[in-house]
């Protein structure tokens, strides 16, 4: 078989290439503009009942303490189908890694085969912060002026970038529990054009608009009483059993959504209002049910709003599934044979 005629033969299973995305790829074409509208479209779509996660694995390793699990689910409105597989480990940042490890894998929904494997790492800190972004958009008051923002970790700048682009924030308020780490979050936001305030846990509560809290607390940080009528929330750090960063009574309330009620349970911050009776399973809503029009979302000035966003497998391969059908657009990554 001449060249030509090996170029154009049909291909079999084996022949068909895994598109490989790097983390230097991922984060040059996924923007935050895309993964809002990514997010946003797939929390519509488990609204419908067009897409749907499957049950989260994730233990302790028992090394290098560790936490590791797998994520996945498909979407047959974006046909979509794939795992997201990673971590937490503490002690990256000595070595000079991001703690937080991940790689998606994606799978052709009509044939099983995989077709790509994604970098993780800049896509799990943009797609949480479209999620909270996303939250913002649709539960925020309009006039929110004031940006609280509880925790200063590698994914903060992530929130605040994406958060200020949702409302015309003014002003940041934070606090974080090691306030060392307290001027890079500064710098971002005075990069912004906003003012950078570094408080106490109780002053932002009382003089915040929007709270986007990531940190990796196992006790509230934020009590009932410090937050004023009105004030939107976003719970984004809470994802595994025993994590709380809002004292439960807060979410009793508080009109209470969410990314998954499954997961908002089980392992997100609902889960410890749920426990002790603050709160009921049937109170939470699918922030996808506000964007598809299904509910209004919030329903006075004086409410307060709580998101709860505990990180679900359909976000990971939203935007991951974005980044493979990009590369492939414009023609970049590397493909191989598999």
């Amino acid at each position: 078989m001449s060249q030509s005629q090996q170029q154009n033969a049909p291909k079999g299973p084996s022949d068909v290439g895994i598109r490989i995305v790097s983390e230097a790829l991922a984060e040059e074409l996924v923007t935050r503009d895309l993964a809002f509208e990514a997010v946003e479209a797939v929390f519509a779509a488990m609204a419908r009942e067009e897409a749907r996660n499957f049950p989260v694995v994730r233990e302790q390793l028992g090394h290098a303490d560790a936490v590791y699990g797998f994520k996945s689910g498909f979407d047959r409105s974006g046909l979509v189908l794939g795992l997201k597989a990673g971590g937490y480990w503490p002690g990256n940042a000595d070595k000079g890694l991001t703690n937080h490890q991940s790689t998606v894998c994606l799978f052709d929904p009509d044939t099983g085969r995989l077709a790509a494997l994604v970098a993780g790492n800049y896509l799990t800190a943009v797609r949480t912060a479209a999620s909270s972004a996303v939250s913002i958009a649709h539960l925020a008051r309009k006039d929110a002026k004031t940006l609280g923002m509880v925790g200063a970790g590698h994914q903060s700048s992530f929130q605040l970038r994406a958060a200020v682009e949702r409302r015309s924030f003014e002003r940041v308020v934070a606090w974080n529990p090691h306030p060392d780490m307290l001027p890079r979050l500064r710098s971002v936001a005075e990069e912004l054009g906003l003012a950078f305030e570094a408080v106490s846990a109780e002053a932002l509560g009382g003089e915040a608009d929007v709270i986007i809290t990531i940190t990796s607390a196992f006790e509230p940080l934020l009590q009932k009483d410090w937050i004023r009528p009105g004030t939107h929330i976003a719970c984004m750090g809470t994802d595994t059993v025993g994590k709380q960063e809002v004292d439960a009574a807060l979410l009793g309330a508080a009109t209470v959504f969410t990314d998954e009620v499954a997961q908002s349970v089980s392992l997100g911050e609902a889960q410890h209002a749920v426990a002790d009776g603050s709160l009921a399973e049937g109170d939470i809503t699918p922030i996808g049910r506000v964007i598809d029009a299904q509910h209004p979302g919030r329903a006075s000035d004086d409410e307060i709003t709580l998101f709860d966003g505990t990180g679900v497998g359909l976000q990971d391969l939203a935007v991951a599934a974005l980044a493979a059908r990009l590369c492939e657009e414009h023609g970049r990554g590397e493909s191989i044979a598999f």
